[in-house]
C-alpha cells in the first residue's frame, strides 16, 4: 500500500470539494435525527455523494502526477 506513503501538495482550491464533502456527511448525520432537517437528508447525501466523486478523482489525478 505505498499510495499511502506518497507524498502529495495540495492549494486551498482543491481542499473546496474536501471540505463540502465532510459537510455534507456531519449535516447528514446531524439531520437524522431532528423532523426539523428531515426533508433536506436527501439533497445532503447527494452532495456528499458527488463531492466524494470529485474527490476520488483528484485524489487519484495527484496519485498519478
Amino acid at each position: 500500500m505505498g499510495f499511502m506513503n506518497k507524498k502529495m501538495t495540495w492549494t486551498n482550491t482543491e481542499f473546496i470539494p474536501f471540505k463540502i464533502c465532510i459537510a455534507a456527511i456531519y449535516l447528514y448525520l446531524g439531520a437524522s435525527y431532528p423532523a426539523f432537517y428531515s426533508d433536506y437528508k436527501g439533497v445532503l447525501l447527494g452532495l456528499f455523494g458527488i463531492s466524494l466523486l470529485i474527490i476520488m478523482g483528484l485524489w487519484i489525478r495527484k496519485m498519478r502526477a
